[in-house]
């Protein structure tokens, strides 16, 4: 059987759809559905975990952060380009976050070796961790089969997770996040 691309586009659409219906009619108390799988429930405590990191000190701890806010982002892979570009943002708004008392994690499947060289070579000064079985991805939906997800979560200093982000464009990403930290940091 022959699909043609408009028959592929239009099958990639009403699932999309579904998916975008599904977050909708979901409501705020329970899970949402994304690509990737079940969303963990804003208000309820983050999924915790400890990853090893490029960092040189072993693993971190989301629970070594409580007492901060801390904005976990998953993404596919070191070295390519929306990637890049995704921590090439965050990087240039560190000090803005830093401001705001809140740490960066990001996450993907590569390996910390792969992690420390991606760090060294774009500049980046906040922990990348090593997700290489995809547990962590999977226990905060961000998991589809060989790779992490570009999904986005801040954690408030009591470990409760507070905003979630899913669609994500690389290139504006990092001025999202801060704006909803503001509004969540204004409310609390």
């Amino acid at each position: 059987m022959v699909f043609s691309r408009r028959t592929t586009l239009k099958g990639l659409a009403a699932i999309s759809g579904s998916l975008v219906g599904s977050w909708l009619v979901s409501g705020r108390n329970s899970a949402a559905v994304a690509l990737g799988g079940t969303q963990p429930s804003i208000g309820q405590p983050a999924p915790s975990f400890a990853l090893p990191s490029n960092t040189g000190e072993g693993e971190i701890a989301l629970s070594d952060y409580l007492g901060q806010w801390v904005v976990v982002y998953f993404y596919p892979k070191d070295f390519t380009p929306g990637c890049t570009l995704e921590a090439r943002r965050f990087q240039q708004d560190l000090p803005k976050y830093q401001r705001k008392r809140t740490q960066i994690l990001g996450i993907s499947a590569d390996d910390t070796e792969s992690h420390s060289e991606f760090c060294d070579s774009e500049g980046l000064k906040f922990p990348l961790l090593a997700d290489v079985d995809g547990a962590v991805s999977k226990a905060y939906g961000s998991w589809l089969g060989y790779a992490s997800l570009r999904h986005t979560y801040i954690v408030d200093p009591q470990g409760t997770l507070r905003a979630i982000f899913t669609g994500v464009n690389p290139n504006v990403h990092s001025k999202e996040v801060l704006a909803k930290l503001e509004e969540l940091q204004a409310n609390t």
